[in-house]
């Protein structure tokens, strides 16, 4: 009876360390960045296909776009708020990255909601966002051979309840962006911001535009086959 006891103590311990190994082993597959730490985040991303300034492709669960994901945010995925989809016309999601030095938090954000919208009516959709968002209308607009790019930034906070915009960049630095990305092929939309909030989560309004940019930019919305 001990015996028998010892064998199945035995065949259990090596089942978990056996289940251990294969554990880490599958772990150790993926880069070591916060992206890939979250497991919900990681079925969204391309682990093989990495930008050489901290991105690595996201594909979307609708199969309508690709885009470059920052290496140290994750997904949010406690409520339908922050991660929703609807087949292939529509997806919403948020993710976030914390930094803690000494007693400042801050608090990073970046929310994306893929929708199909009037090519027509693209010119209100975009003022409407901006002045929603920014309080203001006269944003900036770019092209790629794919997309067009309209964005812009500004200084928000609160006072009290109600929420202030500022756009002198001269006496705060941006911390909040919106852009708005119309494929040029279709009539697929992205609806893109960022957002950060605590003491001095801004160092360089240069390099935050840029980062901001090369997401918007990376921004792929895949062919379709029929007419929509």
């Amino acid at each position: 009876m001990k015996n028998r006891m010892k064998t199945v103590i035995g065949v259990i311990v090596g089942v978990a360390i056996l289940i251990g190994a294969i554990w880490l082993i599958n772990e150790t597959r993926y880069p070591n960045v916060p992206a890939f730490d979250d497991h919900f985040t990681r079925k969204f991303l391309n682990k093989d296909k990495k930008a050489d300034d901290g991105f690595y492709e996201f594909k979307s669960k609708t199969e309508q776009y690709t885009m470059w994901f920052p290496e140290d945010y994750q997904m949010l995925h406690d409520a339908s708020e922050y991660y929703s989809v609807n087949g292939k016309s529509y997806e919403n999601w948020s993710a976030s990255y914390r930094k803690i030095a000494g007693k400042n938090k801050s608090i990073y954000y970046i929310k994306a909601e893929f929708l199909k919208n009037d090519k027509k009516s693209e010119p209100i959709y975009v003022k409407g966002l901006f002045e929603e968002q920014l309080n203001d209308s006269n944003f900036k607009e770019i092209e790629t051979s794919r997309t067009r790019i309209y964005y812009d930034y500004a200084y928000a906070y609160f006072k009290g309840t109600e929420r202030h915009v500022v756009h002198n960049s001269k006496v705060h630095l941006p911390n909040t962006y919106t852009a708005y990305v119309a494929d040029k092929n279709s009539n697929k939309v992205i609806k893109f911001s960022y957002d950060s909030i605590g003491e001095g989560t801004e160092t360089s309004q240069e390099k935050r535009k840029l980062w901001f940019l090369t997401i918007l930019k990376s921004i792929n919305f895949s062919e379709d086959k029929s007419r929509e």
